[in-house]
């Protein structure tokens, strides 16, 4: 199940990064506040000993 959320993840990045090229400045912003807070909400639950998955998603939430 790891490995599927990963392929996901990395997945979705990579279409994501192909799909900015005529974003305005606002749209680049919530595109990188979301960036931002999935890998830290990531990093902070799987340091915290919680769902990895939750954490990325809790954090994109509010990095939107």
């Amino acid at each position: 199940m790891k490995r599927l959320s990963a392929m996901l993840l990395i997945g979705t990045l990579v279409f994501g990064a192909v799909g900015c090229t005529n974003m305005n400045k606002t749209q680049q912003g919530a595109l990188s506040g979301t960036a931002g807070g999935a890998l830290l909400g990531a990093g902070i639950s799987a340091l915290a000993g919680g769902s990895g998955t939750t954490g990325a998603l809790i954090g994109g939430g509010l990095g939107a």
